[in-house]
């Protein structure tokens, strides 16, 4: 079988016992607590807590997985060995509260034994026994150990020898400290070349690659109890997961499970030799699949054939996260997706010689193997390789040096862009390992790599010293006054409740003082409730004014504190009202509803932005003002003048159209499929859902405008990168535009005043303005040209003889420095033989010189540099150059006159 026929004949087998076949879900998961999707189980999760009912009740699918970041992170073993992924296959199947145990087991072994042809004999299998000594959970799991009994006992083999117990560590699965769990029984493979059942038994979970785990099945019928103990679930599950890769590579190694001589490698399966191919025909290489035993001193073949399998691993890992909208960025998941691709980019160049845009090569291998099961590598394929090649492009531009600086900072300096180390040194120090991260883009497993190679070590504590200066170093570049206050709430404090989402122009909130917080420099008031909305979410806090005692305090800011109080910044000097006091407070209701535009006017530019480029588009960060806002967004190359106007206009027409923008409070577990949230965010269990006319969703908890008709019009005022892989459109919105608008009119018809052509021919009088402009500037070069031949003629026609050359040297007249230098040379020519030339004049009174030596000259024993040297002196400026052409300048201008008299 191939490894597609495999992947195919499980799903077939499932299908054929009553299971719904379904599709992976995208790697970017829906819990914001996770990196990335990392198991097959993730997006069932909500059946598993009972938040949702399962639509299905047995299910079947392969699952894109990715583990490299967080708790699950394989990064550092891939191409080391044989066996670890960065992103692989998890074949499962599922049922929701239907069958159980028998099934699951006696259907594992079904397609095990009879449909795929492994050998009985080298199945073994775990069952839960829990270490009592160590507070395991629950009991011995002895229905499962009942079930294998029978299938062994059928099969002729002894379930003593085949039944391995183990504890907790290995057979018992939790989601979480709390909630559903159970045991696990996993389905170990004897690869050793001899099918004895007892050496077989004794690897069970040793980690020896001669018997590993090729299936997993979990029975989730306990919930766990926060004092550790566990009850039964009203309704029990299966989740099971098959690393596909694993069981491809054994089929292809083992030549159908019948031959166990060779070591098993994952990467024998088919699924990677197209990506192998390309790999050999870029690198004129081959592959010979040796496995190092340490990780240094590697010989030329093990060296290469590690880097086939990082670049192999790296080009599906980075396609398939890519596809499912996962850029390469600075932050989260998108960093750990740069950091892949970068180490995949290094290896690559620093291995095998590959150029730029040779990893992005192997996306179309990677969609040969794996387009058809995941078909969205084939939607996005224009966009991955788009977005490959820019990081290719930034990052090739400082590899190589940046490996020179690591051979210069650990004491061999080379230039050949290979390690190089002979020296005592044991570690690379955390300031060396910031440097490369800062300034040439090496993360810092990166470096660590480069320092493993040497067996040597990095500093890491060091690293993260000089991580977090450089942090506070733009803490304070932001020169934000940060708020003690903001930051000294007790945890126990109760957040101030927000009463400002439905306000209007004459709306009083009435709320009483219950505290007063004092800065060095700024005093804040706290109420019980307040329409004042505080700083959050990129958007600014409101301004207003607070009734007390009919004494009006300006209000110039509002922000949080930890314990979610909000803080009203008092707006100038005033006595303190006392606490307890009742207070109307008033938001500047104007200036509110220009941020609340702003804020409607970023959705509405996400959901543009998604629809003209790709749903990889994701906020990254925005900030929203009465005048203007900014988003930042993840994409790999500038938006042209036709996609500005493009969104432009997709966001205009919904203003237009006046859509209603509805938000509200919903669960956070019950938001529906296509409502955007972003991993870090922090949600609760209730969340804000921010509904624009059904196209746009988003959880987000600032304000925004009742229709979209409100905000005006949108216009965009500027587009641009601010970090590899993320770019930033600042845009004005309702009044701010019209401003914006009346300002670019006023310009644009002043230069149609002054060019004497109406608005519409105001560009083709500009053109031909232009045309007439570089025509004069040809005709005045020409006059010049003219004018330095002639100036040329005269001071050669004056050089002086002396020292057997000729000598010319002058003050002269020039418009600049590249006319001087074009003078000189002319003068140098036309003396001929034995020139030597000198000359100087002042521009915007400051001296610059040139000199120049013919080859009888230099033969002679001048330089020009020498001349220049000398002349530079004698004004106190400085300059120097070759033997030939030497210029230089500053100085006393006062003796240019007499230092070239000669």
């Amino acid at each position: 079988m191939t490894s597609a026929q495999i992947r195919q004949s499980f799903l077939d087998f499932f299908a054929s016992k009553q299971h719904t076949i379904v599709p992976s879900s995208s790697l970017m998961p829906t819990a914001p607590n996770l990196l990335f999707t990392n198991a097959g189980m993730n997006q069932f999760v909500p059946y598993f807590l009972g938040d949702q009912a399962a639509p299905w009740k047995r299910v079947a699918d392969t699952q894109k997985c990715i583990r490299a970041g967080g708790k699950h992170n394989d990064l550092e073993d891939v191409g080391f060995d044989t066996y670890h992924h960065t992103m692989f296959e998890m074949l499962g199947n599922w049922s929701f509260g239907d069958y159980f145990k028998k099934e699951s087991l006696t259907w594992g072994w079904e397609l095990l034994t009879k449909v795929w042809g492994i050998p009985p004999k080298r199945l073994f299998a775990t069952v839960y026994s829990p270490d009592k000594s160590k507070g395991d959970p629950s009991d011995f799991d002895q229905e499962a150990y009942d079930i294998w009994a029978g299938i062994f006992k059928a099969a002729g083999l002894d379930p003593a020898v085949h039944i391995v117990n183990g504890n907790k560590k290995d057979n018992f699965w939790m989601m979480g400290d709390t909630g559903p769990c159970g045991p696990c029984s996993e389905v170990h493979f004897n690869l050793l070349p001899s099918d004895d059942e007892k050496a077989g038994r004794a690897l069970v979970n040793s980690s020896s690659p001669r018997c590993i785990e090729i299936w997993n099945h979990v029975f989730i019928q306990f919930n766990a109890n926060a004092d550790g103990t566990v009850a039964p679930l009203a309704a029990k599950h299966i989740d099971t997961g098959m690393g596909f890769e694993r069981v491809a590579g054994i089929h292809a190694t083992t030549k159908g499970f019948k031959d166990f001589s060779a070591e098993p490698s994952n990467y024998n399966a088919d699924v990677f030799k197209p990506t192998f191919d390309k790999i050999a025909a870029l690198s004129g290489k081959t592959y010979a699949g040796t496995v190092p035993t340490e990780r240094t001193g590697l010989s030329e073949q093990q060296t290469i054939d590690v880097t086939f399998r990082v670049l192999a691993d790296h080009a599906r890992c980075v396609s398939c996260a890519i596809a499912d909208g996962i850029l390469p960025g600075n932050e989260g998941r998108n960093y750990v997706i740069r950091r892949i691709l970068r180490r995949g980019i290094m290896y690559g160049q620093k291995n095998l010689g590959l150029k730029t845009g040779d990893f992005s090569a192997l996306v179309a291998p990677v969609i040969e193997s794996l387009g058809d099961v995941f078909p969205e590598l084939k939607t996005q394929r224009v966009m991955v390789e788009k977005a490959i090649r820019a990081e290719e492009e930034s990052f090739g531009r400082t590899l190589s040096k940046g490996i020179e600086r690591f051979n210069a900072g650990i004491g061999i300096p080379k230039s050949d862009g290979r390690v190089h180390f002979s020296g005592t040194l044991t570690a690379v120090s955390g300031s060396l390992a910031f440097e490369l991260y800062d300034t040439y883009g090496f993360p810092l497993d990166m470096t660590q790599l480069l320092a493993s190679e040497l067996g040597i070590t990095v500093d890491s504590a060091g690293f993260e010293t000089e991580m977090e200066a450089q942090r506070n170093r733009g803490r304070a570049a932001r020169k934000t006054d940060v708020i003690v206050a903001a930051t000294e709430g007790e945890a126990t404090t109760e957040a101030t409740k927000f009463v400002g989402y439905e306000i209007n122009g004459t709306s009083a909130t009435h709320a009483k003082l219950i505290d007063v917080v004092k800065t060095e420099k700024d005093t804040y008031l706290v109420f019980d409730q307040t329409p004042f909305y505080a700083e959050m979410g990129g958007q600014v806090g409101d301004t207003g004014a607070a009734l007390i005692d009919g004494v009006e305090f300006k209000i110039s800011d509002c922000v949080k504190d930890k314990s979610g109080r909000h803080l009203h910044k008092l707006g100038g000097p005033a006595s303190v009202p006392a606490v307890g006091t009742s207070a109307t407070l008033h938001v500047d209701f104007a200036r509110r509803r220009a941020i609340s535009r702003h804020h409607s006017s970023a959705h509405l530019i996400h959901w543009a932005l998604r629809k003209m480029l790709g749903t990889h588009v994701r906020q990254f960060g925005t900030h929203k003002t009465p005048e203007r806002m900014r988003f930042d967004f993840t994409h790999f190359e500038a938006l042209t003048a036709a996609q500005i106007k493009e969104c432009e206009q997709l966001i205009n027409e919904k203003v237009i159209d006046n859509s209603p923008v509805v938000s509200g409070e919903i669960d956070y577990d019950k938001k529906p499929a296509d409502v955007l949230a972003f991993f870090g965010d922090k949600y609760g269990k209730r969340v804000r859902l921010v509904d624009i006319g059904g196209f746009s969703k988003e959880l987000c908890g600032g304000t925004h405008v009742t229709t979209t008709g409100e905000i005006g019009v949108i216009k965009i005022v500027a587009e641009m990168a601010i970090a590899a892989g993320t770019r930033r459109i600042e845009a004005v919105a309702g009044q701010a535009a019209l401003d914006y608008i009346a300002a670019k009119e006023a310009a644009l018809f002043a230069v149609s005043a002054r060019l004497n052509a109406g608005v519409a021919d105001v560009a083709q009088k500009f053109e031909l303005m232009l045309a007439h402009q570089k025509e004069l500037e040809k005709k005045l070069k020409a006059f010049e040209a003219k004018a330095s031949a002639g100036l040329a003629d005269e001071l050669a026609t004056g050089a002086v003889a002396k020292d057997g050359l000729k000598w010319v040297s002058a003050v002269v007249t020039a418009e600049n420095q590249d006319a001087l230098r074009s003078l000189g040379s002319q003068v140098l020519h036309k003396v001929g033989p034995g020139a030597v030339v000198q000359l100087g004049t002042l521009f915007e009174g400051k001296v610059s010189l040139v000199a120049y030596c013919s080859p009888e000259a230099i033969k002679a024993g001048l330089a020009a540099g020498k001349l220049i040297g000398a002349l530079t002196a004698k004004l106190g400026g400085k300059g120097g150059g070759k033997p030939d052409y030497a210029q230089g300048g500053g100085g006393d201008a006062s003796k240019l006159a007499d230092v070239l008299k000669l």
